[in-house]
């Protein structure tokens, strides 16, 4: 396996320890300062990567497919990272201290949510295209970084789908099934 995919796993995991081990501090054992040290130490995984990708690529290696992975992954981690952490907390309050039980959206509610990630995804694209951006400037060898400027096309795409779908629900809302309360 490739060394910066298994540093994008590595990463990945270690993004959701952080969090359990957080959210377990927080409302199993009420330490709720260490808690919010562990969920604040999520950052440090996305620059572990950078620092992962940044010294792979300075010390001679080729940009593939997966360096732009990685640089996707940033994007992600950074946008979404928030919201991710937020369902996560929402779900173990919920089932372990007596939180109020997790929302299920319907209808305007969905779509709004929908427009909120679209948002979201439009920085996370940023960030991603950013980051191929700088690494591209950092290889500063054309015939080694070709990998990352094919990233672009997949970061348009991404965006419209996520656009697409966010259109979709506002002219189709989301129906409440029967059986739910």
């Amino acid at each position: 396996m490739d060394l910066i995919l298994g540093i994008i796993v590595a990463c990945e995991i270690g993004f959701w320890v952080f969090v359990v081990l957080g959210l377990l501090a927080r409302y199993l054992l009420r330490w709720r300062r260490t808690g919010a040290i562990l969920l604040a130490m999520t950052p440090v995984v996305d620059l572990v990567l950078l620092a992962a990708v940044i010294i792979n690529l300075q010390s001679g290696g080729t940009a593939s497919f997966i360096h732009g992975l990685a640089a996707i992954y940033l994007g992600v981690s950074i946008a979404y990272g928030h919201k991710m952490v937020k369902w996560a907390d929402v779900r173990f309050a919920y089932r372990f201290a007596g939180g109020p039980k997790p929302l299920k959206l319907w209808g305007w509610d969905y779509a709004k949510d929908c427009w909120s990630d679209v948002v979201r995804t439009a920085i996370a694209v940023g960030i991603g295209a950013g980051i191929l951006w700088l690494l591209t400037v950092l290889v500063d060898d054309r015939s080694r970084a070709d990998a990352l400027t094919a990233i672009y096309p997949l970061l348009g795409l991404w965006f419209a789908v996520d656009l697409i779908w966010a259109i979709s629900y506002t002219f189709s809302p989301k129906k409440r099934p029967a059986d739910a309360l």
